[in-house]
Order: C-alpha cells, then structure tokens, then sequence
C-alpha cells in the first residue's frame, strides 16, 4: 500500500511508492510525457507522467487537469538533482492518479500582473511560490519570538484587543462602542504589562495592534502583529541586550529552517549570516551627525529635536551591516511614559532599532519612568484623560521598580528577512489604507 507523506519529508521516502494529496500548481505538455508540478502545502514537487506507464483512464486524467485542481497522485519517489521543487531534488514517477475537482480557468496566469489585481485576489494570490514562501517564513519568524521568550524566563500574557485610552497617541485610533461606553483598538499591551511585571518579573504579550494612520507607505499597514517583552529590574542597555538577542536567535532560525523558501523568493542570505551580537549602539546626537553628514548629496536632513522619518531611518541604516541601536532621543517626541535622562531631561532613555539595507525600525522601547509626579505631568501635558490611567498611576503607588520593555513589529521584521519591498506581502490578507476586502 502507498504511503501517505507530506512534500517537506519526501527526502525520507526515495524508491517506495508515496501518495500525496494536493493541488495542481501547473502542468507542461510534452505529448506522451506530461509534467505536473503538485504542492500540498508543504512544498512543490514534479510528477512524472509517461504515457506508457499508467493506464489510458490515468493519462486522460492528467491531460484534462487544469491549474489549481485538487488531486491525489501516487507514485515512486526518485532522487534527481536536476528535479525542481521545494525542497529540490526529487520527483514522482506517477503510478495512479484521483481527480477531486477541476478547477476552472484559474484568474491568476503565469504571467505578470498589477498590484490592484492581485490584491483584489489575495485570497489566491497566497497560492503562488513566492507568498508561500514568504508566509512560511513568517511562520518560523513568529515561532522563533515565541520559543526565545519562553525558554528565557519570560511568561506569556494576554493583553486586551479592547481598551479604553490610548498607548502611544490619541490620533490613530479605532474607536468602537463598548455598551455605551468608548473604547479603541489596542496600540499596545505594554500598560498592561507593566502591571504584570510587578506580579511575574518577566513577562511578554503578542498579538494583533491597530493604528489608524492614513499611511500609503511601503512600511506601514494598519493591523499588524506585534511581541512586547516587559522586564522588571531592566535598565535600557539590558533592554537593548535581550532585541539583540531575540533579533539574532530570529535571523538564525530561519537560515536553519528556511533555506529553500529563502532560495526561492532570491534573497541574499549572506547578508543575514552575520547578524549576531553585539549590534551597533549610537546616540540620538550622534544619529543626527550622521545623517546630516551622509545625507548632503541626497538632500536627507534633520533638526535636532525632530523625529526621524523614512528617509532618515533608510540613509542611516544603509550605513551598518547590522542592525543598529539609537538611543537616547529627544524626550518631546517620545511617549509619555519614558523615563527622562536625570543629568539631561531633554532627553530620554528610549530606543529603537534600525534594521540594515534600509528597513527601519523594528524595534521601539526604553525604560519606563518610575516617578508618579513626572507621569501626572505628562498625562496632562499629552491631553490625557486622567482617569483612563489612574490605575496606571498605582503601579507607581504600590512597590514600583526600574523596568523597561519593546514592541518588536512581526511584518517589518518578514519585509527585512525576506528582503521584500512593500508590507502587504508579510502577512497572508493586510489591512491597507481603503481596502477591506478580502
């Protein structure tokens, strides 16, 4: 009897007679030697169909599938370096073949398409190679954050989706009625977890956030996925030792795990093998020197106390083959919550980490201020409502500690690994400016 076997193990099955159930990805007519390429979800392998070797019922089948059929083929595995696929390097000589349903005449062709078309069909566009490859790498992207965390000491805690202030500004809300009451997309877990920190030490949330920022920009959608660890007893340099840590530990699993999908959609490996610790650490100060330095030619320049847009984070980024630490920004453009500098209150002990080739930021974070009297003053300076963090407030009532955390963004993290240009293609079905569907 034939084994049932998955795509990604067929390596372990060479010369016995498999059955794989999928889907048609695309056939080559050769006459009496057809070609079928088959993927299962796991992979893509050819099939070898020889007129000769199968019965008339069985070569009609294969010659009347169309693109996207489903199908369960069976047949003997061979090793051939030559054989396309992935992973590559074996094929199916085919011994038997079920037809489980024609598709019809398949929308997206081999061929090139426009952006608005093949968002329109997202729900099949996810079917190509390359976004296959791409969301299997997100996959490992994602187990790799989880896996880290849990094996260094941090504990998993569930955020609110619903909430009732802002985290990081009142502007780019969801709003939505809670039984008469307002209340908004979350921005953030991490308020939240700074009250589990005071009762875990080490904690991190993941989960979806929502910013409703009119943005057509390659690097920004407006629901993404995001990880915040929170650490209690964390300065800003042991914040930016555990991103440097996880962001490492990320890069490296998916080398491992993720050569063929990294192969096929044709990103430069090499440039990620060196991403280990340390990462580059530079001042807000010395960020805006360089900036102005190397962006003279390019007309790219920044006032001191101004915020670094795109433009910005790519010319400094461009310049380091690792990802690299700025810290220390302007206490006026950070949240309310960051601790002040003592010896230098304009400034703030914040963080964020540029990803290299031009990425920007992947990472954003610092210490939280501990002080209760600074926090009120904040609070009425950003236009707050106070009484949305009155109990944000008695975490610095009732046995507060220096602590400090980040929110790593998943698809900006996928759009570096992969090497992708715009967002929309990290995460299987985004949420872009004026598009719902599907």
């Amino acid at each position: 009897m034939p084994i049932d076997v998955r795509i990604e193990n067929i390596a372990d099955y060479v010369g016995q007679e498999v059955t794989i159930k999928g889907w048609l990805y695309n056939r080559t007519d050769k006459g009496r030697l057809q070609f079928l390429q088959v993927r299962d979800g796991t992979g893509i392998i050819q099939v070898v169909a020889f007129e000769k070797d199968v019965s008339p019922e069985v070569f009609a089948d294969v010659v009347r599938l169309t693109r996207e059929s489903s199908l369960i083929v069976t047949g003997v595995v061979r090793a051939d370096k030559r054989a396309p696929g992935v992973p590559g390097g074996y094929e199916l000589t085919l011994t038997g073949l079920e037809i489980v349903q024609i598709a019809e005449e398949y929308p997206i062709a081999p061929k090139e398409h426009g952006v608005d078309f093949l968002m329109q069909h997202r729900h099949l566009w996810i079917r190509s190679s390359r976004q296959w490859a791409i969301l299997r790498i997100r996959a490992t992207i994602i187990k790799a954050i989880r896996d880290w965390f849990d094996n260094n000491g941090f504990i998993l805690m569930d955020t609110p989706i619903l909430t009732p202030a802002a985290c990081e500004g009142t502007t780019t809300l969801f709003e939505t009625d809670y039984f008469g009451t307002p209340a908004y997309l979350s921005q953030s877990g991490q308020l939240y977890n700074e009250a589990n920190i005071m009762a875990f030490g080490k904690v991190y949330c993941f989960g979806p956030t929502f910013r409703a920022e009119k943005s057509k920009t390659r690097r920004h959608i407006m629901e993404f996925w995001m990880v915040e660890p929170e650490m209690a007893y964390v300065d800003l340099n042991g914040c930016m030792e555990v991103g440097e840590q996880l962001v490492s530990y990320i890069v490296q699993q998916v080398l491992e795990k993720r050569g063929p999908e990294l192969k096929l959609i044709e990103r430069d490996t090499s440039k990620l093998e060196h991403i280990v610790p340390p990462f580059p650490r530079i001042t807000y100060d010395q960020a805006v020197e360089m900036i102005n330095e190397l962006g003279r030619e390019q007309g790219v320049s920044i006032e001191w106390g101004d915020d670094f847009g795109a433009p910005q984070e790519t010319l400094l980024s461009e310049h380091f083959e690792k990802p690299v630490f700025v810290h220390h920004y302007p206490t006026a453009v950070k949240a309310f919550y960051m601790a002040q500098e003592p010896e230098r209150p304009e400034t703030c002990k914040s963080v964020d980490l540029l990803a290299p080739e031009g990425y920007g930021e992947i990472i954003g974070g610092g210490e939280r201020s501990p002080d209760i009297e600074f926090l009120e003053e904040q609070i009425k300076r950003h236009n707050l409502p106070r009484e949305a963090y009155e109990w944000y407030l008695d975490l610095r009532r009732y046995g507060s500690v220096p602590h400090s955390g980040f929110g790593l963004g998943v698809e900006r993290t996928v759009a570096w690994i992969c090497g992708l240009h715009h967002i929309r293609e990290t995460i299987p079905f985004p949420r872009l400016l004026g598009r719902i569907y599907p």
